[in-house]
């Protein structure tokens, strides 16, 4: 449909002016359809999902419709959420900035209602908030419902959905028939209709078709990735695009919890939001997120309702959302006011066929995307270390340098080498170096590290993988070889990881145990007696089975320190001529006179 210029709306000027403060020229399609219907005091049931501007499609037209004059309460809105109540009573307050004489006051559990009494005596003539506390001031006798003119059900099909029917019921008894009804939903089942035909007459049903409800300013793809990749694909989609503000959705609150956890543990400012928090936990993640003090907010999709934050750049469906429509609810979030914005969906196995039924749903194509590799974030990294390079030559004062430069030159030192040579220090002190470990003994790509705990410490495989995976995110695939002794342990880690890995896990507990973790030191080589083809028939030294990445030759102990051996160190009844253990591993005091058991990661199932 033609979008409408708010201009041509009829509409006061005091709310023109508050709509072009806020930015915005053109009416939604709901809001071009809504808000002549409410303007002429009918009944409306319109359909709308959240960040098609449902709010002010509703907000604008009550504004205009109120009694300034009237300070007796004059229109009451029901949310299914605290943080939705927040919002739209926020929306209320910005479209009647040069209406002084209006005042709004959203009531909602978590909040003292001593307050809210208050607020209440003085008078107010809108008040948004959830059925329960609605429900409170009723029965305290705070809040008299008798002098409304306009009710309003914002997010109708989730209020039933969280069983608020009895509740909405329960309050309607006490407001005049002779009422104006609103009811916006994202959905209109049976059970609306219902609601709508008991409540409304004769409404008129606005609605936006499903071809409308994606947002062809939000750019959509998807990845196929293994489940236990998606944290590894998420850090790199987060570090190519750099965005200010992201939204993560996870389908439980478990979820949420621990992606917020790996995702802290890698550096990002993360915090999350779902039905387990105190309403102060939600006002302050919320408030930060608002704030910019957070570039990702993880949420379920309950929690999420009502949050209405400009600047979202993108959305991440971390999981595939059961529901449809939550889809276009999630995706909703960004790429608004005009501005763009992207949707990335990771899949995992048979969620591609959700996916299907979502772009059968919602009337969309979402394109597959490649999953970026490790050297294309690099590569962005030095770009942006570049980009920050020319800023500061065009910025800041640097005629001194200039100074020593032009000096250098002089001697005949090349312009070019001075400043490689500067630029090299730079990316040595800077977050863009990574650390370097030297020779640990590590497979190519790896890096080994050394744990001050084995398996008379009860480690094994599983318990340390699972402390690993849990601390950063890591799963039994991308680790490379673990070997487990008495006294210590051995495990390789991509590179890539490695800085990451040795700076949250340096000293940690697993398995309620102290451990200690540094790289690995290269074994000495000094006054051993080479035994490469003794070793190399051993049975040990069998071909890798399926677990262990690596097909070259791990087991040449021989390469272990011999300082301090003595020979009555060792039980006879645990080394036999076979046995590779005949040499001691010191590594910051950690001896240990050792029968060494070799594990490869093929031998862990997951």
């Amino acid at each position: 449909m033609e979008k409408l210029k708010f201009k041509d709306l009829n509409i006061s000027s005091e709310i023109q002016k508050a709509v072009e403060d806020m930015g915005f020229e053109e009416a939604s399609p709901i809001q071009s359809l809504a808000i002549p219907q409410i303007l002429a005091h009918k009944d409306v049931t319109g359909q709308a999902q959240t960040g098609t501007g449902k709010t002010a499609a509703f907000g604008i037209p009550l504004l205009e419709n109120l009694n300034s004059n009237d300070k007796n309460l004059q229109a009451i809105i029901l949310c299914p959420t605290r943080e939705l109540a927040i919002q739209v009573a926020e929306e209320l307050k910005k479209l009647s900035k040069y209406m002084p004489k209006i005042d709004v006051l959203p009531v909602y559990g978590g909040q003292p209602i001593d307050r809210q009494i208050k607020a209440l005596q003085t008078g107010v003539q809108v008040i948004i908030g959830t059925p329960g506390r609605v429900m409170d001031h009723i029965d305290r006798g705070t809040l008299k419902l008798n002098t409304i003119k306009t009710v309003i059900l914002d997010e109708a099909d989730e209020m039933l959905d969280m069983g608020f029917r009895e509740d909405i019921e329960y309050i309607l008894e006490d407001i005049p028939e002779d009422r104006q009804f609103l009811l916006f939903s994202a959905t209109l089942p049976q059970e609306i209709m219902q609601l709508a035909k008991r409540y409304q007459n004769d409404p008129e049903i606005v609605k936006i078709t499903k071809h409308e409800l994606t947002t062809p300013d939000v750019e959509q793809k998807y990845f196929e990735v293994k489940e236990d990749m998606k944290l590894e694909l998420l850090s790199r989609l987060l570090d190519l695009n750099n965005f200010d503000l992201s939204l993560v959705f996870c389908n439980t609150k478990r979820k949420v919890d621990k992606l917020v956890s790996h995702l802290q543990i890698r550096g990002y400012l993360a915090d999350g939001l779902h039905g387990d928090l105190t309403q102060n936990q939600r006002d302050r993640v919320m408030g930060k997120f608002k704030n910019g003090n957070l570039e990702i907010l993880v949420a379920t999709d309950v929690a999420a309702r009502g949050i209405d934050v400009g600047g979202v750049e993108a959305v991440f469906n971390f999981d595939i959302p059961n529901d449809n429509e939550y889809y276009v609810h999630r995706i909703g979030r960004t790429g608004r006011a005009g501005k763009t914005g992207k949707a990335f969906s990771f899949v995992s196995g048979r969620e591609i066929y959700q996916l299907r039924d979502i772009q059968r749903y919602a009337k969309t194509k979402i394109d597959q995307a490649p999953i970026p590799s490790i050297s294309d974030v690099a590569e962005v990294k030095k770009d942006n270390f570049i980009e920050q390079l020319k800023e500061r030559i065009k910025t800041e004062n640097i005629s001194k340098e200039i100074y020593i430069i032009e000096k250098l030159i002089e001697e005949d030192y090349n312009s070019i080498d001075i400043a490689a040579t500067l630029l090299k220090g730079i990316m040595q002190d800077s977050k863009y170096k990574e650390e370097e470990f030297g020779d640990t003994e590590a497979h190519e790509g790896f890096v080994r590290f050394f744990m001050s705990v084995g398996r008379k410490h009860d480690m094994t495989i599983s318990v340390i993988i699972n402390a690993i995976h849990e601390k950063t995110g890591l799963n039994g695939h991308q680790i490379g070889n673990i070997d487990i002794f008495d006294n210590f342990s051995f495990v390789e880690i991509p590179n890539a990881n490695a800085s990451d890995f040795y700076r949250f896990m340096g000293d940690t507990y697993i398995a309620n145990k102290r451990v200690h973790i540094e790289p690995a030191r290269p074994r000495d080589k000094s006054n051993r007696k080479s035994k490469e083809n003794t070793y190399k028939n051993s049975k040990r030294n069998r071909k890798s089975r399926k677990f262990n990445p690596h097909k070259q030759d791990n087991f040449k102990n021989n390469k272990y320190s011999q300082n301090n051996y003595r020979k009555n160190n060792y039980r006879k009844n645990t080394y036999r001529k076979t046995d590779y253990g005949k040499d001691n591993y010191r590594n910051n005091n950690y001896n240990d006179n050792y029968r060494e058991n070799n594990y490869r990661n093929d031998d862990f199932e997951f």
